[in-house]
């Protein structure tokens, strides 16, 4: 079964070379109890090692069953240890931090065996060994005997076919020897027992075969047998390998042996996971409440369709220089001036607003949104009329009424306004006046319509009685003899009074109502309803086509004297553009804007560039680039904290290694029991695992309850701010993942070097 066949092995240490054994051939039989015999130094242990194939020769051959291991590999050599050998130490080589019973389970479980199937056949063989009842105690709570009955009961589990026995009686008194003993000789009945002893008359007693070695080489042997060539090729090699459950349970065993150092070490771990928790659990709730105010306040800020759309990332371009493609030195100094062709900006995105695309925005569903307005850059005309029955042309811009188009969903102004008096405007005939949230307008605005500014308070019935009127082109705006110059008309009052003139009047005042936040939507001054623009087209294009100047001026207009810009103005402003300038539209909330916005990337769906029409999110843009800025910081903050990250991992790196030193016997013992070397390496990767799972649930457990401690700071500090430090589950579960991750990479080395560890010298540790 069994044979040694011309076998040389030498160790050297510097230059100094001690040959173990010289030309040794010896074969055994499939039953038989061999005692080795010889003094310190002949080569017994390295006989023995080479045979149970935790050694190597360095020339010569072992066969197994008539197989030559000449050509064997690693885990061929993993193999035969575990399902051919079972191995009995002098010093027990048990792994302390496990019981009894788990010691007895690693052979088994390296060959895969079920756990059910382990712990059935480890109960029987410790009830063979006389260890029934102390299958769950650990080594250490045994007498010396009991801990060789286990080392027995081990090397027996996995149903070897050779017991290889090194000095099983040397660490215990004399009549334990003769127990130990007498159950060695039972074992050989069925097996192949080799043992290793210097005790002759032990030998004598027991072995059936006695092999005397001196200076490595056999000196006697009591029963020489011969090789059987029958026995040739029944060697069959079956595959080891250790489970990730198994490595997690010997290293979480091993850590617990050592709680104080493991949690010294996964709190220091811990520190980094903290710092990025803690700038996590801020951004969140940061991005959280700028979320909110989008979906709740800026919900329903309108979307913005203008000819010349805001594009932030090209602005961002051009203000980088990105987009340019001219290429001059800056601030050359040369007496010259350049001529250069401005190139157009990444920014000058040119929308082109037709009535077709109104009538498109307009077919959306009526649920989406509170109200459609459309502008079409129409210059109305605001008159005043005062008490000598003559009119004021009243100022709209900068310091004057403000006169704009107003919002006349009442749905929707009941989320932001309050119609303090009066009542919103329903045609086109009909204003609103804003004031601010304590009833106030800029002192310019009571200028503007010849109100004095020393009276400190005006009752609405002030406001309500003005009287406005808007006049259309060609009752104001007459042709001269230059037909591209105008003169004004300014017999106004016979035109109201032969009703040629449009009146308008204020109906109800608004204002911001209390607790709201309102975006903005309407500034201060008076505001007309949408319809006026429409019907102010309207009718001027009718006045100017029933004109007989007007055919002369279109005539003009429509020759080559003017650019098309500056006709396609002119003619806009004489109301002959039914094109919209702009379009706001003024979704109910946030999903249904989301809603809309897909609506409206639908329409540019396969047209060409030039024909797309782009919106504008002010409120989404604002929210992304205060995001952003928040993201920039954050990811600022978690780099520094990462770095205490990656010191803890290089200092657990450094503990894992300490813990290879510490488990140096316990490598030995899984190698000799056929653990292959990427076992061993998993082994300690299990550890790192759980130190830094250890790690990153402290750091996150920790970060969490900082989080009720600093929003209680923040609630102080910042009034309407509540739980702003929200660290998320997936968070949580993210950071403890990469700490496991960082600490698995940490270990890498350290489980690399256990993995290479000589069983054979591994063993000998003490």
């Amino acid at each position: 079964m069994l044979t040694l066949k011309n076998a040389t092995k030498s160790y050297t240490v510097g230059e100094f070379t001690q040959k173990a054994l010289d030309n040794v051939s010896i074969s055994f039989r499939d039953q038989e109890f061999v005692a080795i015999l010889g003094p310190s130094g002949s080569g017994k242990t390295t006989l023995l090692n080479m045979i149970g194939g935790l050694d190597r020769y360095d020339s010569g051959d072992l066969l197994i069953d008539g197989k030559s291991t000449q050509n064997f590999k690693d885990k061929d050599w993993d193999s035969y240890r575990n399902h051919a050998v079972g191995f009995v130490f002098q010093s027990y080589n048990l792994i302390t931090h496990t019981s009894v019973l788990s010691n007895v389970e690693v052979g088994m479980t390296l060959s895969g065996l079920p756990s059910d199937q382990r712990k059935a056949r480890s109960i029987e063989v410790l009830t063979d060994v006389g260890l029934k009842d102390h299958i769950y105690k650990k080594p250490n709570q045994l007498s010396g005997g009991q801990m060789q009955r286990v080392a027995i009961a081990r090397a027996l589990a996995n149903h070897p076919e050779i017991i290889m026995a090194d000095e099983p009686t040397g660490a215990i008194d004399s009549a334990t020897s003769l127990q130990i003993m007498g159950l060695i000789q039972a074992i050989a009945k069925e097996k192949l027992v080799i043992m290793v002893t210097h005790d002759k008359a032990l030998a004598e007693k027991y072995a059936d075969r006695i092999i005397e070695l001196k200076d490595g080489k056999v000196i006697s042997d009591s029963n020489p047998f011969g090789v059987e060539s029958e026995n040739a090729g029944r060697l069959t090699l079956k595959k080891t390998s250790m489970a990730f459950k198994q490595a997690i349970r010997l290293s979480f065993n091993n850590l617990r042996t050592k709680k104080f150092r493991t949690l010294i070490t996964a709190f220091a771990g811990s520190i980094g996971i903290i710092g990025v928790a803690m700038v996590l659990a801020l951004a969140n709730g940061l991005n959280q409440e700028i979320d909110t105010l989008e979906r709740s306040t800026l919900a329903q800020f309108p979307l913005q369709i203008d000819p010349f759309p805001i594009d932030i990332q090209a602005a961002r371009a051009d203000a980088l220089g990105q987009s340019s493609e001219i290429d001059f030195d800056e601030f050359p100094d040369v007496r010259v001036v350049y001529p250069y062709e401005p190139q157009v900006s990444a920014t000058q995105q040119i929308n082109v607003i037709t009535e077709d695309y109104l009538d498109y925005v307009r077919a959306m569903n009526p649920e989406w949104y509170f109200e459609i307005t459309p502008s079409y850059n129409v210059n109305i005309p605001l008159y005043l009329k005062e008490t000598n029955n003559s009119y004021r042309g009243v100022d709209k811009g900068r310091g004057g009424v403000f006169f704009r188009p107003a919002v006349t969903s009442a749905e929707f102004l009941d989320d932001y306004y309050d119609v303090i008096d009066g009542r919103l405007p329903e045609n086109a005939n009909e204003m609103m006046l804003v004031v601010d949230t304590a009833n106030r307008l800029n002192i310019r605005f009571f200028r503007t319509l010849g109100l004095s500014i020393d009276v400190s308070e005006y009752d609405f019935e002030t406001f309500y009685d003005l009287e406005f009127y808007t006049f259309f082109p060609d009752d104001y705006f007459l042709p001269t003899d230059d037909p591209l110059r105008f003169q004004r008309n300014y017999e106004l009052a016979s035109l109201v009074e032969g009703g040629q003139a449009l009146p308008l009047k204020i109906v109800g005042i608004v204002r911001q109502a209390e607790g709201s936040q309102a975006p903005g939507f309407l500034d201060t001054g008076i505001k007309y309803h949408p319809d006026l623009e429409s019907v102010y087209l309207e009718e001027a294009s009718n006045s100017l086509i029933a004109t007989t100047q007007a055919s002369t001026l279109i005539d003009v207009l429509t020759g080559n004297e003017m650019t098309a810009i500056e006709r396609t103005n002119r003619l806009r402003f004489l109301g002959f553009s039914k094109d919209p300038s702009q379009i706001l539209i003024y979704p109910v909330d946030f999903n249904a804007k989301t809603a809309i916005r897909e609506y409206l990337d639908a329409y540019n769906e396969g047209k060409p560039e030039a024909e797309q029409i782009i919106y504008t999110d002010l409120a989404s843009l604002v929210t992304e680039l205060t995001g952003d800025l928040i993201n920039g910081v954050s990811y600022v903050l978690i780099a520094f904290s990462a770095i205490s990250l990656v010191v803890s991992s290089i200092m657990i790196g450094i503990i894992t290694y300490v813990s290879v030193l510490e488990r140096t016997k316990e490598i030995g013992i899984l190698r000799s029991l056929g653990a292959r070397k990427k076992d061993i390496s998993r082994v300690f990767n299990a550890e790192t695992i759980i130190i830094g799972f250890t790690s990153g649930a402290i750091g996150v457990g920790i970060a969490y309850g900082l989080t009720f401690p600093l929003n209680i700071l923040i609630r102080n500090l910042v009034e309407g701010i509540d739980n702003l430090a929200q660290l998320s589950f997936l968070a949580m579960i993210s950071l403890i993942v990469i700490s496991m991750f960082l600490t698995f990479v940490a270990g890498l080395i350290p489980s690399r070097i256990a993995a290479n560890k000589h069983p054979v010298e591994a063993l000998r540790i003490e």
